[in-house]
């Protein structure tokens, strides 16, 4: 797959392509609809699929402060597209100047003037342009002028098999799956991306206090923006860069036993004893353990914590 940041070197004799437009945080289940189907129509139509996104996020360059949670990382994002057999990864630069093109500036400028687009395919809510002003409606009036069709797409898939909601067809969002994070629920939010809420970050030096207790954790640092799930402990697999993943229970809070105040995640990586300080590592969020608690002392925390690793290793399968 290409990989692309902005429009401005674009391969000698590009031709037509097909093309999906959005933000696709997480790329969850509603957005693989979107992408499967513009990979299908490019293929049927023998040009190469697009996948056209934007950074920053819109939010926060419309409404500086506001940007949400962030499901994926924009390097994890592009992964997860590759591996849905997109040929071109186009990250466009969100800019003022961008957000102030009225919508058929955008398609003329974007997607006939530099991709030559062929065929649209976006999700049935998709507004663009200044103010919005654009929607799915208007990309099929402008194509019939332009020469490429588009359609509108429901963002739906079924329920993972053994879910509460298995076999319904659900609309998928990333504001849906935010707020499962923000909860803490991560087997939701896992159904509705497909797989596991994956957390990445760099791993720092802490306190120490867990090597103390007898339980030496990796503090990670994410990136900012992250979407990190509910105060608790968690069943995680923790994942190294150069591949490979390990059981691990992770506590994310304010350690409230030792008075703590900032925000922290901590790993405890089951059966192996490592320093992982200073490696990129990935967080798979299972199952949730149990909320955050406050303990009288360290004995009592450490005998809390022995459960939570032989519950993380039930939970994981590692028992």
């Amino acid at each position: 797959m290409q990989r692309w940041r902005g429009l401005t070197d674009l391969p000698g004799g590009w031709g037509r392509c097909v093309v999906t437009i959005g933000v696709f945080d997480g790329v969850h289940r509603g957005h693989q609809v979107l992408i499967d189907r513009t990979v299908a129509t490019a293929a049927e139509l023998g040009v190469p699929s697009v996948v056209l996104t934007f950074d920053p996020h819109p939010s926060e360059v419309l409404r500086p402060g506001s940007h949400p949670a962030q499901l994926t990382t924009l390097r994890r994002k592009a992964d997860l597209v590759e591996q849905r057999g997109v040929d071109v990864f186009c990250v466009l630069p969100f800019t003022p100047e961008l957000s102030r093109l009225e919508p058929d500036e955008f398609v003329h400028e974007i997607l006939v003037d530099k991709l030559h687009a062929a065929a649209v395919i976006v999700g049935e809510n998709f507004t663009f342009g200044r103010k919005a002003a654009g929607d799915v409606e208007t990309l099929e009036r402008l194509g019939k002028r332009f020469g490429f069709t588009a359609q509108g797409a429901t963002l739906q898939g079924t329920a993972l098999p053994g879910g509460a909601r298995e076999a319904e067809e659900i609309t998928y969002s990333s504001t849906y799956v935010r707020s499962c994070i923000d909860a803490g629920d991560v087997v939701a939010a896992a159904d509705a991306l497909g797989r596991p809420h994956r957390l990445d970050g760099i791993v720092v030096r802490g306190d120490g206090r867990g090597h103390d207790l007898g339980y030496p954790t990796a503090n990670l640092s994410p990136p900012r923006f992250a979407a990190i799930p509910a105060d608790g402990v968690y069943a995680c697999w923790f994942v190294r860069a150069g591949g490979g993943r390990l059981p691990a229970a992770v506590s994310v809070g304010t350690n409230p036993t030792f008075s703590g105040r900032e925000r922290t995640v901590e790993a405890f990586v089951l059966d192996v004893d490592e320093d992982f300080y200073g490696q990129q590592v990935s967080l798979d969020f299972v199952g949730r353990i149990r909320g955050q608690i406050t303990f009288d002392g360290p004995d009592a925390l450490v005998e809390q914590i022995a459960d939570d690793v032989e519950r993380t290793r039930r939970l994981l399968g590692t028992a």
